[in-house]
């Protein structure tokens, strides 16, 4: 399998059953595609709907079922359209009790920076400082390197800051990795990486503890 459906599989790990659950822009959005069986969730997009489906096949697209990176999307039974007021509300009223985002850099702090890149244009910074201050518990879903080259997961972000929260996980294609008081703790490694390639692939120390086992995806 491709990295992304790799990360959106392990993330789909994470969601419980009667959870309010907000998945970001991108590869965030693909977790919905691969929710275990007999996992019942609502998932909420900051544009005004809770009760997101799966991306519909092609041809079956409904213009005004949309998630907040204006992608297509399915409604479950039950579903609710709101305005932005009220989507808000229940972000930074701590209702949301997952949020899953992308990420530019992971410090080892275990702060994010995935809104802006200094010299690029962009809209602003969305819903995404609400999503980390407010929600129970943050997921970063990324790929672990810029190109295969350069860690996203370094000592200190240079890049500007979404929220001086500590996420809750980091999933890359390579990790699972958790923040901690006491720095990042590698927590899983996947099919066929060994934490030697973890650790020479990021440039933030990780604290390994015992033996690390294999990430699971069903």
């Amino acid at each position: 399998m491709n990295p992304k459906e790799l990360i959106a599989r392990r993330v789909a790990l994470e969601v419980k059953s009667g959870t309010l659950v907000n998945l970001g822009i991108g590869l965030p959005s693909m977790v919905a595609n691969y929710l275990p069986e007999g996992v019942d969730v609502f998932f909420q997009a900051e544009n005004g709907m809770i009760g997101l489906g799966a991306r519909p096949p092609e041809g079956m697209e409904e213009e005004d079922l949309t998630d907040a990176g204006a992608g297509f999307v399915t409604a479950v039974p039950g579903a609710a359209s709101i305005d932005s007021a009220m989507s808000f509300g229940l972000i930074r009223g701590g209702h949301l009790d997952m949020t899953v985002l992308g990420g530019l850099q992971i410090d080892e702090r275990g702060f994010l920076a995935n809104w802006k890149v200094p010299g690029k244009m962009v809209p602003g910074m969305g819903g995404a400082m609400d999503l980390v201050a407010g929600s129970n518990r943050v997921i970063i879903a990324m790929i672990h390197t810029v190109k295969g080259k350069t860690s996203k997961i370094v000592p200190e972000c240079n890049l500007p800051l979404t929220a001086t929260r500590r996420v809750s996980l980091i999933v890359t294609e390579m990790a699972v990795i958790e923040p901690t008081e006491a720095g990042l703790v590698l927590r899983e490694t996947a099919p066929g990486v060994t934490v030697d390639d973890v650790i020479a692939a990021t440039a933030a120390k990780l604290i390994v503890e015992g033996d690390v086992p294999e990430m699971k995806l069903t």
